[in-house]
């Protein structure tokens, strides 16, 4: 299946608005322009602005957190370009950071992520050259995971159970992940390319969930993206200190999201 909301990014940007949309929402949808490599799904590759970022002279020393021992060639290639066993140590480690930056934050310890991943720090520095590297691998991996999501909703579910189940997802991932996506904005800044791309991914997702409601007459047909992306936004920054009452504010929201007989 091809990943049509990052596809759609490769074709065209919305003007005027992505700025102010980026900066609503920086807190949660972001990557490091100079740390990742391609994204391909399915038949499409996206391309970042800049190639992922080589550790040279001036990079800070192994003992520091944030950087690595110069990088090897392996870390300038896309992953589908690497041997069969560095694509299994690449996707470990991806896999192993992700559980621990959820468990941990951000900081966890790149020797607990390799010890997770069953490889040695070496292996690591040479797939991701700094922490960050590593950060925005995991950040990208997980916006082609939700939105994927989104795709088979669409396949799978009637229209208004599918847009509700995704407004929930997506409610649940802005909470997990903004720690992380914190930290990455601290590190790049709010206006990198690859931040506003899985922005965008993520509206046009709800985008596509939410015309497919609005056609079936299930979702009003006053609301757009935008709102939906406002009111999902505004429950999972709500709930941070108590989680429990998402689950009814979001209930609430989609009752109004419904659409209204006659």
């Amino acid at each position: 299946m091809v990943f049509t909301g990052l596809r759609w990014l490769t074709d065209r940007w919305p003007g005027g608005t992505i700025r102010n949309e980026a900066e609503v929402y920086s807190g949660y949808y972001t990557e490091a322009a100079s740390a990742l490599q391609p994204i391909k799904t399915g038949t499409m590759t996206r391309t970042p602005d800049q190639a992922p970022q080589q550790a040279g002279p001036q990079a800070e020393p192994p003992a520091s957190p944030h950087a690595a021992p110069p990088a090897s060639p392996h870390a300038a290639r896309p992953a589908e370009q690497l041997r069969a066993d560095a694509r299994q140590n690449r996707a470990r480690l991806v896999t192993a950071a992700t559980e621990a930056f959820a468990e941990k934050g951000a900081d966890a310890p790149l020797e607990d992520v390799a010890r997770r991943a069953g490889v040695g720090i070496g292996t690591l520095y040479r797939h991701f050259p700094s922490r960050l590297d590593l950060q925005a691998a995991v950040f990208r991996s997980q916006v082609v995971t939700i939105c994927g999501q989104g795709d088979t909703l669409l396949e799978s579910d009637e229209p208004e159970q599918a847009f509700a189940t995704w407004c929930r997802a997506l409610a649940a991932y802005l909470v997990t992940k903004r720690g992380l996506s914190k930290a990455l904005i601290e590190a790049v800044g709010v206006e990198s390319e690859l931040m506003k791309s899985c922005w965008m991914a993520m509206r046009d997702t709800t985008e596509r969930l939410l015309a497919a409601g609005q056609q079936a007459g299930v979702i009003r047909s006053d609301v757009d993206s935008m709102d939906v992306m406002r009111l999902v936004h505004g429950v999972a920054v709500s709930t941070e200190k108590d989680p429990g009452r998402a689950g009814l504010l979001l209930s609430v929201t989609l009752d109004g999201l419904r659409a209204k007989p006659g």
